[in-house]
């Protein structure tokens, strides 16, 4: 069977996956652009679009100027909903550093952010070892090494026995 009817223009079909990907969720730049440029699943397996680097661009700037794509939403949002699951400040920063978002768009995201990351480490530690804290050595080290991997700051970590000691 031949292909009769002709497809439509790449700028529209990229157009129209960008909005179908940002109405799922806030992406930065960089992540649209690597979505677009990814293969798409066709009825015969992956198909690249054959669209020219202007398009990606036109379609860039389209979101931009519709407020579909705006990097210090996403970050805003980004920072709030990865506090939520309990992850500290410094691996939110290596996530949002690794989806493409400047140092300090970063920087400024988190200093406007109201979060108090003691409290949250504190949370944290207690929903997995329980209440009290452990007083011992060798388990304050586990308690350290999990919130260190969640992304909480060793001063915070420390300041949890300084402050709530019972």
């Amino acid at each position: 069977m031949s292909e009769s009817t002709p497809r439509r223009p790449a700028y529209n079909r990229l157009l129209d996956r960008a909005v179908r990907i940002l109405a799922v969720r806030d992406h930065s730049e960089q992540e649209l652009r690597r979505k677009l440029s990814a293969p798409v699943m066709g009825k015969n397996g992956p198909e690249e679009i054959d669209a020219a680097p202007e398009d990606y661009e036109r379609v860039i700037a389209w979101c931009h100027e519709h407020n579909y794509l705006d990097d210090h939403r996403f970050v805003s949002r980004f920072i709030a909903s990865r506090s939520r699951k309990g992850y500290g400040p410094a691996r939110i920063r290596q996530e949002l550093n690794q989806k493409g978002i400047a140092r300090e768009a970063i920087e400024r995201a988190m200093r406007e952010c109201e979060i108090e990351w003691l409290l949250l480490a504190r949370e944290q530690a207690i929903r997995k070892y329980g209440e009290p804290l452990p007083a011992a050595f060798s388990e304050k080290v586990k308690v350290q090494r999990f919130l260190l991997y969640r992304g909480y700051l060793m001063e915070d970590i420390q300041e949890i026995w300084r402050n709530f000691d019972d």
